[in-house]
């Protein structure tokens, strides 16, 4: 059967115009990073009927990544993530143009994954600090849009960094961090000010960030695609309002809540220093 792309997409229709769709047919996604989140991103962007993508990963599946990561299952044990789910999005649209960087993204080849890009979605591992950091402060200089989408518990944590607002680094602070644990506070605290999802993490021994590990779920995975994807809707559409850092929303799906965080003078914000404190205590540092 030949495919379609009208009939393919046709039931977006009605939430998206005709000319919508065509128009998000022509634009080009950044992604990097094809695990937990990254590989979820992408896929719901083909079927949100974008056809042109830069994606970046250095990994290979591994059984370890099967409670999360799409395209992992028995058959890609070992083989490259970037060749596995560019097979899979082209199972869904045989014309999408993707164009794949298997050594990951790195200072080397930064210039040549965002030429043409259109929008930048994040999706590096939690502990990528230094990398994340280059790639937005790339996007900023580039006036390219920059969405993160961080898989948090059970729920979805959206920050949007826009041209000419505040930046990555003055939101986050990570720069400032001493070594992985500070780095990872200062993320983690970015990213979900509040810190609702410590009430059901039952076992906080498997929250090691001087070790680069935490526990995950597929949950909070599928979530952070959804958000993300209808965030690079409205930035590329120019429809609906949308709020950029220092606003962040924490979708938790284990409260049912949305819990909105405004954070102004980002990480130099006082309250961001007692929350600081808060994590310690909550995992017993």
């Amino acid at each position: 059967m030949k495919f379609d792309y009208e009939l393919a997409f046709s039931r977006n229709i009605g939430w998206l115009t005709k000319e919508e769709q065509f128009s998000l047919k022509n634009k080009t996604v950044g992604i990097a990073g094809l695990g937990g989140v990254g590989g979820a991103h992408l896929l719901t962007l083909v079927r949100l009927g974008i056809e042109k993508f830069h994606i970046a990963d250095l990994d290979k599946f591994e059984v370890e990544n099967f409670n999360r990561q799409m395209g992992a299952n028995m058959k890609t044990i070992e083989r490259e993530k970037v060749d596995v789910l560019a097979e899979m999005a082209l199972d869904i649209n045989p014309n999408i143009q993707i164009k794949k960087f298997s050594q990951g993204i790195n200072k080397s080849n930064m210039t040549e994954f965002l030429t043409g890009v259109d929008i930048y979605v994040d999706g590096l591992d939690f502990f990528c600090f230094e990398t994340r950091r280059e790639v937005f402060k790339q996007c900023y200089k580039l006036a390219i849009p920059a969405i993160t989408a961080g898989p948090i518990g059970m729920g979805s944590v959206l920050l949007n960094f826009l041209p000419g607002k505040m930046n990555f680094d003055d939101y986050f602070g990570i720069q400032t961090g001493k070594d992985v644990f500070e780095k990872s506070l200062l993320f983690g605290i970015g990213l979900t000010p509040k810190i609702k999802q410590a009430k059901y993490l039952i076992s906080k021994s498997q929250m090691d960030l001087k070790n680069e590990k935490g526990p995950s779920t597929i949950m909070a995975c599928n979530l952070c695609a959804g958000v993300a994807a209808t965030e690079v809707l409205k930035i590329l559409l120019k429809r609906g309002k949308v709020y950029c850092a220092p606003h962040s929303f924490h979708t938790d799906a284990y409260f049912n809540k949305v819990f909105h965080s405004w954070i102004p003078w980002g990480y130099k914000n006082p309250l961001q220093r007692i929350r600081m404190l808060i994590a310690r205590r909550l995992l017993k540092i």
